[in-house]
């Protein structure tokens, strides 16, 4: 694993954070998979979107995989402080194919823990959005 010195940050996504990669879909799927791994993340579910939307509609689409990835500590503290977060568990990470190139891009936890206003899920979220940053970042 390492990092594509020709990868760039995806401007003004304020939701999350991302980069545009000149590696292939599946490699960045696999590097993400591992990526996660070495950031204490477990993969919880995997949608692969493009397989999902020819099976229910019947229409092609890109390669686009969401992987719901949760960290089992963070999560159970955050559960503590705020039993309903669960309806934002798990994050998203996203790997999917644009214009020729790989996209790799992840939520911003403390975006999305925002809409609870408890400020005790405050520190967890910096944690989690620290971690997949550096998933990302990895990739």
């Amino acid at each position: 694993m390492g990092n594509d010195a020709n990868a760039m940050v995806i401007p003004g996504m304020s939701y999350g954070y991302g980069r545009v990669l000149a590696i292939p879909f599946l490699q960045a799927l696999e590097r993400t998979r591992d990526a996660l791994k070495t950031e204490g993340f477990g993969v919880l579910c995997e949608i692969d979107i493009k397989e999902k939307l020819r099976e229910k509609l019947g229409v092609e689409f890109r390669n686009y995989v969401i992987l719901g990835a949760c960290n089992p500590p963070i999560a159970y503290q955050t559960l503590q402080a705020e039993i309903n977060v669960g309806l934002l568990l798990p994050c998203n990470v996203v790997v999917y194919e644009d214009k020729g190139h790989t996209v790799v891009a992840a939520i911003d936890a403390g975006k999305l823990v925002s809409v609870t206003g408890n400020p005790d899920l405050t520190a967890a979220a910096g944690q989690v959005t620290e971690k997949l940053r550096r998933v990302i970042d990895r990739v």
